[in-house]
């Protein structure tokens, strides 16, 4: 069977939920990408962590372009992603998981294309992540009681600062329900290869103005720590479901060129 590929986001820096696992590198055209190579009851697995060891990688700065092309070359057709993010929408409390279906971008110098130079290429995002994917996350969810929303849109914004509070108020006006740092274009660029891509946001706080007080990045780290056990439930369960042939319309040539 094809390997899956797993981003883990903040606090997801060790796949521990993965067994026989062994570095890997892999060189691409936007520099060498560091992974871990394992298995999950006989699935393969590839694993990286979004921020790199010990979280040295801003948002900013993540090799975006990188991390996909690599997993791509590795033969992985289907990514689940986490991110932690802050709630925009008061009926996602910290502690709720999240399966997002729609993104709204509000990032600013990040270069968001495979498709930079050569020819011009435009991709279908209407309905960004994985629709089967994002079944299976739902049938963890249901399958072990944990409180989550099926369906949210996720705002990306730059980072590394937190949102003022006048940003989150319009992202909630424009229909935004939690807000992230690294969510694009890093399903931008799983789109335009024809890959998978479903995320599971994990509501770590409430946004700036919602929240009672000021925001930190140890609170985000905080809760993911907390909720790592059921994160690791989530995607032991999530990898084996997910079948080798795909379903979905995500393969179907989403591009199209001039």
């Amino acid at each position: 069977m094809k390997a899956i590929g797993v981003i883990g986001g903040t606090g997801v820096y060790t796949p521990d939920f993965v067994k026989d696992a062994s570095p890997v590198k892999v060189e691409t055209d936007f520099g060498n990408v560091e992974l871990i190579k394992g298995t999950v009851n006989d699935r393969k697995v590839y694993f990286l962590t979004r921020h790199g060891k010990g979280h040295t990688v801003p948002p900013h700065r993540v090799n975006y372009r990188g991390n996909i092309q690599a997993l791509y070359e590795l033969g992985v057709e289907r990514i689940v992603a986490t991110a932690a993010v802050g709630s925009i929408n008061e009926g996602f409390p910290p502690g709720t998981f999240v399966i997002l279906d729609q993104f709204l971008d509000f990032t600013k110098s990040r270069v968001e294309t495979f498709f930079s130079e050569g020819k011009v290429v435009h991709t279908d995002c209407t309905d960004p992540y994985c629709p089967e994917i994002s079944g299976i996350l739902k049938e963890a969810m249901e399958h072990f009681g944990y409180p989550y929303h099926m369906g949210g849109t996720y705002v990306a914004t730059e980072g590394p600062r937190f949102e003022t509070r006048a940003e989150i108020k319009a992202y909630g006006i424009l229909g935004g329900d939690v807000v992230g740092m690294t969510g694009v274009p890093e399903i931008v660029l799983a789109k335009e290869l024809g890959m998978c891509y479903a995320s599971v946001a994990v509501v770590t706080n409430f946004a700036a103005g919602i929240s009672d007080h000021m925001l930190s990045h140890m609170e985000v780290v905080n809760k993911m720590a907390e909720l790592n056990e059921k994160l690791r439930n989530i995607l032991s369960f999530v990898i084996p479901e997910i079948p080798d042939e795909r379903h979905c319309n995500c393969a179907k040539a989403p591009t199209s060129g001039e």
